[in-house]
Parts: structure tokens; C-alpha cells; sequence
């Protein structure tokens, strides 16, 4: 090779180098310099806070497989209950107990830390997000046929691998592997599927949004939608992605083709008062999706039809246009709904109607979203239901809903006419997911807590008894 070329090369590497280093350095929330973890420069409390903290909180406090630990999002707990949080560990999250590693000391010293503001406030406005945004694949290039033979292409499984950070595809027949591929770190919040089964959405805690074609076991597109995020929607007509963020304080729409931006919604009451996003959800019927905040005792409803409702929502800023931010009329309107108490997770009767929440300490309350108000403020939902993941059915001509509960050893079955609890399950501990079909008899109720965690209780929908337990 002529000496000439060889330089050419050499220089066209280097250079590249450079671009792809400038290229993480912008997409960074902050340099590592500005985004000091310490905001009073002490090394110790500091050094303590990444050897204990960092591998799951960002060792910036951005949040990675743990939420990120800022004032503006620790604004529900108190100096008091985060140390108990560090001592003992926290109920329902992978957060463990430090009492036998940490003294009280040291323990102190890093609730101090975490509640300290940044030298910087962490900034991902719609610039960083557009910039962010990778195209893997073209969709319209991709072949709308499987590479692969599998008797139903609705009844495949996605296991997602935490430890390692892979994504398994498994023929749901046969229970055999078809394609394992890497995902970004920390996927959170569950896969989102397209209406026709074809691509998968998924959400990283720090942000990322990727899509991948099954099909062609391809990614299409990524973005990274947030710094913290919760989880995404996918709407009914699979037009669009919403996602939910702890940080920045944002709901983020995206178009579901290529996951370009379209629109940002800062999250604040109107007063000015900002909150973190609990959830969003997609409501079918309503072409609409649903979120709950954390810091405000509101809900919003965004409509994303073409034709939304006369006078749904207000007027916002729209960010599409390349001439720069403008006031227009929202084409996807906010509904806001004042609530009893704040909502840190919610689920939808089968009509969509009405809404049941509850907070984090269980206090439970139903909203009507036809006339957009509370019409049960009390529930009775004792300890930490799992709302996300309960089941309405038919039980003796009324339609109930039954829920697992994180803190305690029980299913709760509340009758959704009176909204009165019909009967508590008891099981051998705290649960986190409960599954059914409208075909089949049974529902499955994990015991994700406890010694008797491997434990899964089988329940007959026709006698609320359990009539199986299986150690798997």
C-alpha cells in the first residue's frame, strides 16, 4: 500500500474517532464535569455513593436500573423514610437493604448526597432528542414476511434478560429459541407490540426507545425519548409511541414508523408546579392515551385521532415546525383531570370508563373518565396493589376485578358495580403479576416475594379459591 493512501487512511480514522467521541459527549445529559455527583465537592460521601449506589442509579444520580436520586424527584419521600429505605431496602423494587453494610453514619451521609441539587440541572429537551435518533433500517425496505417458519405468528414469546442485557424470541408452540439479540441496559416497563405483531417497542430506564422488526429479526429505529423514562404506550392504530419520564419531567410523542419526535409535553399543573409521569397507557376505545403523575394529583388524557372531540384540550407549543417553537392549535390535545390523591399506578374497567388508581401507600379511587372526575374517592385497596397488572371477569353475573398485592399475602376481588371487596385470596406472599384468558377458568398469581417466591398459585375464577400451587 503506497504511503500516501496509507496516511489517508490513518487521517480518515482519526478523524472519525473524534466525531464518534464529540457525538457521546452531545448526547450526554451533561459532561461528567458539569454533572459532578458531589454538589459539595465531598469526596468521601461521594466515593461512598459510587461503590453503593452508581451501578444502578448512574453514577451522575440519573437513574439507570434504580430511578435517579435528585430533589426534584425524591419530592414524596422524606429525609426520615429515605433512610429507612437505604437501611431496610424498598418493598416491591429491586432496592436492597444496606443495614449490615452501611453504619448510620454513612447512611446519612448519602441521603444528604441525594437530596443535594446537581451543580447543573440536567437538561433533554426535543434538540437532544431529534440529534439522539438512530435509523437502523428502513421499514419499507424490510419484507413484510417472517425469516423464519412458526405455526403462529401471534403466539411467540419475548423473554427479556435482565442480567445480560439480551432479548430472547421463543416459538410459544414449540417453546424453542428462534433469535436471541442484545438490548439496551436496563429495559423496563415491558415490550410494546404493534397491532399486527410485527414490531416490538421497547424502553430502557435511561431512555432509550428502540423498535425491532420480528419478522426480519432487525432493529428498524432508536431514540433516546428521556434521561430517566418509566414506560411507553403504543396507540390502538399503532400510529404513535408515547413515553413517560421521571426526567425530565416530559411525556415524549413519537412517531411509531421511525420513532421521530413529534411533539414534548412539559408535565407541570397550572400553577408551574412540575411533576414526574407514573404511567401511560393506551385507552383503545377513547384514541387516547392515559398517564398518571407522581408529583400532582392529576390525570391526562391525550387524544391522537385525526378528529379529536370539539373543545378536548388546550393549547400548547408545537416543536415540528423547523422555523423553531409557535403557538397553534395541539392536534393532540391534553384533558386534564383533577384526583383525589396521586396516582402511582392505574387500570381500565373493559368498556375503558372508568379507571381505578391507587397510590403507592394504597389509598385507591375511582375516576369516571367520561365526565372527568372521581366518583369512588375511598376504595378499599389495604398495603400496595398492583393495579398494572390485575384482571377483570365474570363472577356470578357481576363483573369483578381482582388484583395482587405487593406488601401483603393476599388477591383482592372488588365487585365493579359497587365497587365493594367481595373477598381477599389469601396467598403465600406479596405477588406482582396476576394473568388470565376469557376462555379458560383459571388465573395464574405469582408470589414474587418471600421465601415461597418460586411459588405461582392457580385460582378458579368460579369459586375465588385457589385449587393449585406450582413450584416451577
Amino acid at each position: 500500500m503506497k504511503r500516501s493512501t496509507l496516511a489517508k487512511i490513518i487521517i480518515f480514522k482519526i478523524l472519525l474517532i473524534i466525531a464518534i467521541v464529540a457525538l457521546v459527549f452531545f448526547l450526554m445529559p451533561k459532561s461528567a464535569s458539569a454533572m459532578s455527583s458531589d454538589g459539595d465537592d465531598n469526596s468521601d460521601t461521594n466515593k461512598l455513593y459510587q461503590d453503593n449506589c452508581a451501578e444502578c442509579h448512574n453514577a451522575y444520580r440519573l437513574g439507570g436500573m434504580g430511578p435517579a436520586l435528585l430533589p426534584e424527584n425524591l419530592k414524596r419521600l422524606r429525609k426520615k423514610s429515605a433512610i429507612e429505605v437505604i437501611k431496610n431496602g424498598r418493598a416491591a423494587t429491586q432496592m436492597p437493604a444496606f443495614k449490615d453494610k452501611l453504619n448510620d453514619k454513612q447512611i446519612q451521609a448519602l441521603v444528604d448526597f441525594v437530596y443535594t441539587p446537581l451543580k447543573e440541572t440536567p437538561d433533554w429537551g426535543m434538540d437532544k432528542i431529534r440529534a439522539s435518533q438512530i435509523i437502523h433500517n428502513k421499514e419499507e425496505d424490510l419484507p413484510n414476511k417472517p425469516v423464519f417458519d412458526v405455526d403462529d405468528l401471534l403466539n411467540m414469546f419475548l423473554v427479556v434478560e435482565l442480567g445480560d442485557h439480551h432479548v430472547t424470541l421463543l416459538d410459544g408452540d414449540k417453546l424453542e429459541p428462534i433469535h436471541r439479540f442484545r438490548s439496551r441496559m436496563f429495559l423496563h416497563g415491558g415490550p410494546k407490540y404493534s397491532p399486527d405483531g410485527r414490531f416490538v417497542y421497547f424502553a430502557s430506564r435511561d431512555g432509550w426507545i428502540s423498535k425491532y422488526d420480528i419478522y426480519n429479526l432487525k432493529l428498524v429505529a432508536e431514540v433516546r425519548a428521556g434521561i430517566n423514562t418509566r414506560n411507553q404506550a403504543v396507540s390502538a392504530d399503532g400510529r404513535y409511541v408515547m413515553i413517560a419520564n421521571y426526567l425530565p419531567h416530559t411525556l415524549v410523542l413519537l412517531d411509531a414508523k421511525d420513532l421521530t419526535p413529534i411533539k414534548l409535553y412539559d408535565v407541570t399543573d397550572d400553577s408551574g408546579k412540575s411533576s414526574r409521569v407514573s404511567a401511560v397507557y393506551t385507552a383503545p376505545p377513547r384514541n387516547s392515551f392515559i398517564a398518571a403523575l407522581k408529583d400532582i394529583p392529576e390525570l391526562w388524557e391525550i387524544n391522537y385521532s385525526d378528529n379529536p372531540p370539539p373543545g378536548f384540550g388546550m393549547w400548547i407549543h408545537d416543536y415540528r415546525e423547523d422555523s423553531g417553537e409557535k403557538s397553534t392549535p395541539d392536534p393532540f390535545p391534553v384533558r386534564k383531570i383533577k384526583v383525589k390523591d396521586y396516582l402511582d399506578d392505574f387500570f381500565f374497567d373493559q368498556e375503558y370508563v372508568s379507571l381505578i388508581g391507587a397510590s403507592r401507600e394504597g389509598k385507591g379511587q375511582v375516576v369516571d373518565m367520561d365526565i372527568g372526575r372521581v366518583i369512588v374517592p375511598d376504595l378499599e385497596l389495604p398495603g400496595m396493589p398492583h393495579l398494572g397488572s390485575g384482571i377483570t371477569f365474570e363472577y356470578k353475573g357481576k363483573t369483578v376485578l381482582a388484583t395482587p398485592n405487593l406488601k401483603k399475602g393476599d388477591v383482592s376481588v372488588i365487585d365493579m358495580e359497587t365497587w365493594e371487596t367481595i373477598k381477599r385470596i389469601e396467598t403465600l406472599g406479596p405477588g406482582f403479576f396476576m394473568r388470565s384468558h376469557k376462555n379458560t377458568n383459571y388465573a395464574w398469581v405469582d408470589v414474587f416475594f418471600g421465601p415461597d417466591k418460586d411459588a405461582v398459585h392457580v385460582i378458579d375464577k368460579r369459586t375465588l379459591e385457589i385449587v393449585k400451587t406450582l413450584r416451577p
